[in-house]
């Protein structure tokens, strides 16, 4: 499977909650270009996981108006949620993109990366494209890094 760690584009600071928070004018325009790059990668039954934060769904939407929102994926999610709602290894499909937050996306990918309980940064709107191999006659799952890119990189 493909897992897809997308970080919400640029929110505003303040809302009458965490959750309430809205992407910015610049927010916006970064999930655009992001949502571009993506689609033109994306295989077509992709299935895309939002947070219930309106900052997610709001970069979520600038790539599918297919999406399911998950309350498992919201702010301090951990990485066992991010996981566990994407069927990490074998997949709830081949391809899952999972639209979330800081530090947890960042937890999921040193934990498969880099086997480590470590948090790698990622960057606002950042995505990391990971690839589950299974490799050898040990029948093991890794995870292979796909691509990594920032908005100003699309």
């Amino acid at each position: 499977m493909d897992l897809i760690l997308w970080r919400h584009a640029e929110a505003e600071d303040f809302a009458a909650s965490d959750l309430a928070r809205a992407l910015t004018t610049r927010g916006r325009k970064q999930a655009q270009n992001v949502a571009k790059w993506l689609r033109t990668r994306l295989p077509e039954h992709a299935v895309v996981l939002a947070s219930p934060a309106v900052r997610t769904i709001q970069t979520a939407e600038t790539l599918s108006d297919q999406y399911r929102v998950m309350r498992e994926l919201a702010p301090n999610a951990s990485a066992n949620d991010v996981l566990a709602a994407a069927g990490w290894p074998k997949g709830i499909a081949q391809t899952v993109v999972i639209v979330g937050h800081q530090p947890t996306l960042g937890h999921v990918a040193a934990r498969l990366l880099g086997n480590s309980e470590g948090s790698w940064p990622v960057k606002k709107a950042g995505v990391v494209w990971i690839a589950g191999r299974e490799r050898g006659d040990d029948g093991d799952d890794h995870a292979v890094l796909r691509a990594a890119i920032t908005p100003d990189l699309v």
